[in-house]
């Protein structure tokens, strides 16, 4: 993957976009309604904070169905995984980044185990 550093701190340059990213590295793998749950945003938004994240590169999705699952793509170069890991280390104690994932936890219906 021939990512450009401005491509990728660009693409994190907006407050939800960082969110999400940091939220999907920490769990693997999320669905659309997971993410609108722990942000507190509208499917439209996130979906496109979650386009943006996709075409610059830094999110792979698939579709299950009706509803469509994002995680971190594993071809990031090693500098922006490093970049991202060593973000997560100093922020995830910290809010919003905590909140988001507490807030993730409180989902009843999450995919998997029912459906959203």
């Amino acid at each position: 993957m021939d990512l450009q550093a401005d491509d990728f701190y660009s693409a994190l340059s907006h407050p939800m976009r960082l969110r999400a990213l940091v939220l999907l590295q920490q769990e693997g793998e999320l669905c659309v309604c997971e993410l609108t749950h722990a942000l507190a945003l509208a499917q439209p938004v996130i979906s496109r904070h979650l386009a943006q994240l996709k075409a610059a590169g830094l999110l792979l999705s698939r579709r299950q169905g009706l509803w469509v699952y994002y995680r971190v793509s594993d071809a990031l170069p090693e500098w922006a995984t490093q970049v991202i890991q060593t973000t997560i280390v100093g922020i995830s104690n910290t809010s919003p980044f905590q909140d988001d994932r507490q807030s993730l936890q409180t989902m009843s219906d999450r995919p998997n185990q029912t459906c959203c």
